[in-house]
């Protein structure tokens, strides 16, 4: 049977040989007992440092500017916990940067906040209360210490087709645009009044019970979108959303005047939509003057945005054919074409009746003769770049 005095005799002799370390201050552990800590149950064990758990390192996005501009890449259409997202907004800014991407927008939706509503039911209620900026100023503070710029912005959700949804962004405040839930015309008015961009989001959506593409009506620009175009409160379309491509659109874009935009609407973890650093993961390639939120916003307003998702590029001609002429250099010699490409971005070159492959950051030679037409990037609705 132990005795009291056996058990503190024990406790004291397993406490000398457990605790290597003196508490006093300003002493150090000695060698010998830093050799008997890493046999100690006692003792933190750290399995990052003993089997090398690699980390992901930022993915980087070799793009060369394209003369005096610079070429951004961003994504303009992303959710959090703040409306029907999966994740905080910090969550938001770490995927970024993860992806090497250069700016985003988190435009959570100012009707549809479920996690808000009551009993956390799927609804639309607009009688939702509280700061519509809260995304927004939650991801700022880490954005700015990760070096990636956070431009404010909202989503506009209108089940009823037309209109559908519309993105909001570079807004300097999302709640006077809030006040004005009950009727959509307004609310992109209050959006342009505080000098934001208007884009129609996913024009193929179809809202539940609307009738649309499943019963064989087809996309189209309706009077209700050209009514608030010719307000000036319309200012471009997804032309790739998510997983989702609209060739309509390229169409529109060089008809009416429109920027095209490329965008994820990102619901989920980046991890389950997309995995890890995907190179065809959607995003809006800018060519703006310098990595400012004013230059951004200038490029959106001058329609130098071009979508790149699923190794396509989407744009305006005149935007597509700056981006080409940066990252391809083509030489003639002795009846030869040949190819270098300076970017991350994908080339099938279709030349002469056949086609090559032009790898990033690869090189192609072939016989000269005729153009070259670059099959995987587009300047309208099936409309391949040719050179």
């Amino acid at each position: 049977m132990t005795t009291r005095r056996d058990f503190l005799k024990c406790a004291a002799l397993l406490g000398a040989a457990a605790v290597p370390v003196s508490y006093a201050a300003g002493q150090e552990t000695k060698p010998a007992a830093k050799a008997a800590a890493a046999d100690n149950p006692l003792f933190q064990e750290s399995y990052k440092k003993r089997f090398g758990a690699e980390k992901t390192e930022p993915r980087k996005i070799t793009i060369p500017d394209a003369g005096k501009w610079k070429v951004l890449k961003g994504d303009f259409h992303i959710h959090t916990l703040f409306s029907d997202g999966h994740v905080m907004p910090v969550d938001r800014v770490h995927e970024a940067v993860q992806n090497g991407l250069d700016v985003i927008s988190i435009t959570d939706h100012i009707e549809y906040r479920p996690y808000f509503s009551e009993g956390g039911r799927w609804k639309l209620d607009s009688s939702v209360s509280g700061d519509h900026n809260i995304a927004y100023n939650t991801a700022k503070p880490e954005a700015e210490k990760q070096n990636l710029l956070l431009i404010r912005g909202t989503e506009i959700t209108k089940r009823q087709m037309p209109p559908g949804h519309f993105n909001a962004i570079f807004l300097k405040d999302v709640n006077p645009v809030a006040d004005a839930v009950d009727d959509w015309k307004k609310m992109l008015a209050a959006v342009s009044e505080q000098g934001g961009f208007v884009t129609w989001n996913h024009p193929g959506w179809v809202a539940p019970a609307s009738g649309g593409l499943e019963k064989g009506v087809p996309m189209s620009f309706t009077s209700e979108h050209e009514d608030v175009r010719k307000k000036g409160h319309l200012h471009g379309i997804e032309i790739f959303n998510g997983f989702n491509h609209y060739p309509a659109v390229g169409d529109w874009c060089n008809e009416l005047d429109l920027s095209p935009v490329v965008t994820s609407d990102i619901h989920v973890t980046e991890l389950a939509m997309y995995g890890i650093q995907n190179l065809r993961r959607p995003m809006t390639l800018i060519l703006a003057e310098d990595r400012t939120e004013e230059a951004v916003r200038d490029a959106f307003f001058a329609h130098r945005t071009i979508g790149w998702a699923m190794d396509m590029i989407f744009g305006r001609p005149e935007a597509v054919e700056k981006l080409f002429a940066a990252c391809v250099s083509v030489t003639k010699n002795n009846g030869t074409v040949h190819l270098v490409n300076k970017s991350d971005i994908p080339c099938r070159i279709q030349a002469d009746g056949a086609e090559y492959e032009l790898k990033p950051q690869g090189s192609v030679s072939f016989k000269a003769g005729g153009t070259l037409t670059v099959a995987n990037w587009f300047i309208g609705t099936n409309k391949p770049l040719t050179v």
